[in-house]
């Protein structure tokens, strides 16, 4: 379980496709903390470390990346199976108990991606907008005006949801986050481009209120 609030980012320094796997080696600065078999978000996808990295030179102690692999399902359905060498990725490692909850509850399952359709700079901020396919999801039941949303691993508000036809795809819907200087600064929100996809996990208390509700009135 997570929170959506990014610790520091980390950065692809290898990749390697084993089978149908990709097993992906992160560096970042929390490495010489971490513990196999423990938990990390990256881009909002969980996945478990399962070999520490030491430094490059023997004069640095403790490990200074580690490794993790994302099966097949996970490259399918996340951004991924997109990611490159020197890529930048969001991690969060999971919640304790008793700690402050500052997002909202994520558990670093991916439930869809979306695209990038624009980015705007206002005063001091920037405001994101995201295309989302339809899919399995009633996206227009589960992304709420003024709700939660997980983007890329970072919790976001939803600041407006509409529709949009588009002559290629049909209908799509749009959802709008402003992003404030800190998580632009401290997020690969920095790095993303028009077009780009990015990982989306709808709040979880939704998800289970909609399944309720599509059940009772089968």
């Amino acid at each position: 379980m997570f929170t959506g609030i990014v610790e520091p980012t980390g950065k692809v320094i290898s990749l390697k496709k084993e089978k149908s796997n990709l097993r992906i080696g992160i560096g970042c600065s929390f490495a010489k903390e971490l513990n196999i078999g423990q938990s990390i978000a990256h881009n909002g996808v969980c996945l478990t470390v399962e070999r520490l990295l030491p430094g490059p030179s023997p004069k640095e102690n403790g490990a200074k990346a580690y490794l993790v692999t994302a099966v097949k399902e996970t490259l399918q359905k996340t951004n991924l199976g997109t990611l490159k060498i020197g890529s930048i990725v969001n991690l969060e490692r999971s919640l304790k108990i008793g700690d402050r909850l500052d997002g909202h509850f994520v558990q670093g399952h991916v439930d869809t991606t979306a695209t990038c359709a624009e980015i705007k700079k206002e005063k001091g901020s920037w405001i994101f907008q995201f295309g989302v396919q339809p899919s399995e999801f009633e996206e227009k039941n589960l992304i709420v005006d003024k709700g939660s949303i997980c983007v890329n691993g970072v919790s976001l508000t939803i600041v407006n949801v509409f529709n949009s036809q588009l002559l290629t795809s049909g209908s799509q819907l749009y959802f709008s986050a402003a992003i404030i200087p800190h998580t632009f600064k401290h997020t690969n929100f920095s790095t993303l481009k028009k077009g780009d996809a990015v990982n989306i996990e709808f709040d979880i208390l939704g998800k289970h209120i909609e399944k309720i509700l599509s059940t009772r009135l089968k």
